[in-house]
């Protein structure tokens, strides 16, 4: 009995003294997280503190280099200043430009800001407006009419190359009208419907087309004229005047402008062809 009572309480002390059993998952701690995570967080800033020192060396020698509060020119904002991580530019958009022209519509500058941001677009047709717009109130800024004149031949241009592939696309609308006979046969005969439909649609095109070549290309040349006497001794602007007047069916202006062209850069390499065009287009001698 008495050694039973002794294994008794061996054995009660025993499993008094026994681990008690952690359920399964991650480990508690008294502030509630994660104590592994705890313990890389303070790893991480223990390690980090030379990353600290490196980045004060360099951002002190970074500052040297670049003279930042020396009073010099260079610094960080020189640094950065090209930078635009948003992608956009300095100049003012179209619907800015045009609510300051709605606030100062007396002030060119709304107009010349207008005109740039409908170029930065590739819209050349309201980028002229606004700088006719502009000329109005800046009729003596050269640097407006030279743009303003380069972007009426560009537009010309561009309409003339529409202008001939809508002329192309005109006669292969209706092909058999060059295999028609002519005459009585050929009332008879009659055309194709079809066709004739096309054959007009194209019409209405070219005719349009021809049009805004003719405006575009007088627009030009008035620009040019305005330039030209703002600029008298400037050959390239009378040259460019020439150009767009002779496209343009104005002949008299066109060898008028050769001719001064010729007078101011007599030894250009292109004298000889401006000669033959001033004689090709002058009226002929009586």
């Amino acid at each position: 009995m008495a050694r039973a009572a002794v294994k008794a309480k061996q054995a009660q002390r025993s499993k008094s003294a026994a681990p008690k059993t952690r359920p399964h998952g991650r480990r508690g701690h008294a502030g509630g997280g994660n104590a592994n995570q705890q313990l890389f967080f303070m790893r991480l800033r223990r390690q980090a503190k030379w990353i600290y020192v490196l980045l004060a060396v360099l951002f002190a020698i970074t500052f040297a280099f670049l003279g930042v509060g020396s009073g010099q020119s260079s610094g960080l904002d020189q640094l950065f200043s090209g930078i635009n991580i948003f992608g956009g530019g300095n100049g003012k958009s179209v619907s800015s430009a045009q609510k300051e022209i709605q606030k100062h519509p007396n002030d060119p500058k709304g107009y010349r800001d207008l005109a740039t941001a409908y170029e930065a677009k590739g819209d050349t047709q309201n980028a002229i407006g606004a700088l006719q717009q502009y000329t109005a109130h800046k009729p003596k800024d050269a640097n407006a009419w030279s743009e303003l004149a380069g972007l009426q031949t560009t537009q010309a241009q561009n309409y003339y190359n529409d202008y001939v592939n809508a002329y192309q696309a005109q006669q292969l609308a209706a092909p058999s009208q060059a295999f028609l006979p002519t005459g009585k046969l050929g009332t008879a005969i009659g055309t194709n419907p079809i066709e004739s439909a096309q054959s007009t649609q194209a019409q209405g095109a070219v005719t349009d087309l021809q049009s805004k070549v003719q405006i575009a290309y007088n627009g030009a040349v008035s620009s040019w004229q305005a330039l030209a006497k703002l600029r008298p001794k400037d050959a390239n602007t009378w040259f460019e005047l020439g150009q767009s007047a002779q496209t343009a069916g104005d002949s008299t202006t066109a060898v008028k402008a050769y001719k001064t062209y010729l007078k101011l850069d007599p030894s250009s390499s292109n004298a000889a062809q401006i000669k033959q065009l001033i004689k090709q287009l002058s009226p002929p001698t009586k």
